[in-house]
Formats: structure tokens, C-alpha cells, sequence
């Protein structure tokens, strides 16, 4: 998850997803240098872990939400790569019910700022991790289940982390998530329901606003779970009561609208020329 500058709704209950592994409830999440053939599968799917019955399905979208992070070797969503990353599923009180961690090894040397934030060397990544090809696979499949069961994702500065998967996919020759939906972007939530509050909208300044701890931040499996708790947080705070793919659409509108006024502004103070404008596409560029 880059920051610029990174229940169930609708749920098919009779779509059968694998839990991925480990069910434990971690508050920072899966340490990133577990790779998936460590993960220990088990008989049961996200819909049963989600709700015990069909009869008692969740009335809001946050009841279940999926949750999805990479780390990466730059900010550049067409040409960098796919380092660690982290696919789960969250329960209403933000517990973890299914989560799935991989660390890639991405075919080219991982920049020494790029080690400096998420940790995980050249070296390391060779060593243990996996083929890219094969990482980027299984995340893609681990997504599209999410989405064909009806359960939003949750990835802070959505674009970025969708954008990068996409072309990894293309790269990779993996069929690419070209219309995610429905997804819950926090980033967007926090400035369209908080427009005027002051400082920084990194991750770690939005958790610590919503009270939401981040432990290990720049880990994608605690990034990840930690935008989950935050989006459960502003449903609560701001009432979020609309339907996902309501939600999905209104946050499209309000992407473009905030990356208007950053465009206004980064002209005024002139750090863009006025012919340029911020890419306010959203969920996927």
C-alpha cells in the first residue's frame, strides 16, 4: 500500500471460498515473510466464516469485509513490483477470520527506500520468496473470489494497490482485475466525511485518529487489516449505512472531486503546471 506522497452485503451464500489459513485473531496481521506454501488450508469457506447460519445474514456491509495490501519495489503502479502482499477477510468486530500472505520474489533488485519501508531485501525476497508469476496468480484468484461472493475490499489509496496488480497481471500473463467493485477505499471515505480536518491522511495518521492500533505498519498483512478496522470505524462514526455498491459509486464521484481541488491547489502553489491535473480515477487507473 502506497500513500500518495497508500456483514456482507449482497453475500452469495452458496459461493464456497476456501479459507486461506491461519484464522487466528493477529492484531498486526501475518508477518509478511510467511509465504503462502506456509499457510495451513482448512475445510471451511469465508461465507461459513462469516455468519454461522444463512438465516442469520449480516444487514450491513460491515458485518464482513475483505482486506488487501502490497508492499512493492517503488510508487510506479505501471513499471514496479509486487514484494509481499496480504488478501483477508474481517468479521464485524474487526477480528480476523481468513487471511493469505505472500512474499514474491519480483525479478529485479528491490531499491535499498524501498527495504527501508516494508524491510524485506533483495537477498530475502530471493531466497524465500515465490514466482512472481505464480504470486501474482494466486492474489488475483484470492480477490476474485472476495468479489464474486459479494464481499467489498478494503485497500487504502485503492488505486495504487489495484493499479499495480493490474499490470503485474498483464506483465505476468495473468487475466487482470480490470473493474474491481465493490470496494471501500478509507482514504476516500476520511476526506469526503472529514473534509477540513488539518495534517497528513497516511494510514498511520488516519488509524491513530479513528483509534484503530497499527502495529508493524509497512507490513501488508497489518496495513491491510488495519484499513479494515478503519473503514469499520467510519461506517460507525459517520453512519455509513448505504448499500456497498451505492457506496462503491459515491466514492467514484467524491475520488474525482478531491483529486480536483488537489489539482487546484498543487497549481496554486505551483507544483503542477496548469495544463496538468491528479488522476482522480478510482478504484482502478
Amino acid at each position: 500500500m502506497s500513500e500518495v506522497g497508500h456483514t456482507v452485503e449482497g453475500m452469495n451464500h452458496g459461493e464456497q471460498l476456501p479459507l486461506w489459513g491461519d484464522t487466528a485473531d493477529e492484531p498486526a496481521g501475518v508477518p509478511p515473510r510467511r509465504a503462502l506454501d506456509e499457510t495451513r488450508p482448512a475445510e471451511a469457506s469465508v461465507a461459513e466464516a462469516s455468519v454461522a447460519q444463512p438465516s442469520a445474514r449480516a444487514a450491513h456491509w460491515t458485518d464482513a469485509v475483505g482486506v488487501f495490501d502490497l508492499e512493492t519495489t517503488g510508487v510506479d503502479v505501471t513499471s514496479d513490483r509486487i514484494v509481499t502482499a496480504h488478501v483477508g477477510l474481517l468479521g464485524p468486530d474487526g477480528s480476523a477470520r481468513s487471511a493469505r500472505s505472500w512474499l514474491s520474489d519480483p525479478g529485479v533488485e528491490i531499491p535499498e527506500g524501498a527495504t527501508a519501508v516494508h524491510g524485506i531485501t533483495t537477498e530475502h525476497a530471493r531466497r524465500h520468496g515465490r514466482p512472481a508469476a505464480e504470486v501474482v496468480a494466486e492474489v488475483v484468484g484470492a480477490l476474485r473470489e472476495l468479489f464474486a461472493a459479494g464481499v467489498p475490499v478494503v485497500a487504502y489509496n485503492a488505486p495504487y494497490d489495484f493499479s499495480l496488480l493490474k499490470y503485474e497481471a498483464l506483465r505476468h500473463g495473468v487475466a487482470p482485475i480490470l473493474d474491481p467493485t465493490p470496494v471501500i477505499d478509507p482514504l476516500v471515505l476520511d476526506k469526503a466525511h472529514d473534509r477540513y480536518r488539518k495534517g497528513k491522511r497516511t494510514l498511520e495518521v488516519v488509524a491513530a485518529h479513528y483509534a484503530v492500533p497499527l502495529v508493524g505498519a509497512h507490513d501488508a498483512a497489518a496495513d491491510a487489516i488495519a484499513a479494515g478496522r478503519v473503514a469499520q470505524a467510519l461506517a460507525r462514526r459517520f453512519g455509513l449505512a448505504a448499500r456497498v455498491h451505492e457506496l462503491h459509486t459515491q466514492q467514484i464521484g467524491w475520488a474525482r472531486t478531491q483529486a480536483e481541488s488537489l489539482t487546484e491547489y498543487f497549481i496554486r502553489v505551483g507544483r503542477l503546471d496548469p495544463t496538468d491535473a491528479v488522476d482522480g480515477s478510482w478504484p482502478i487507473r
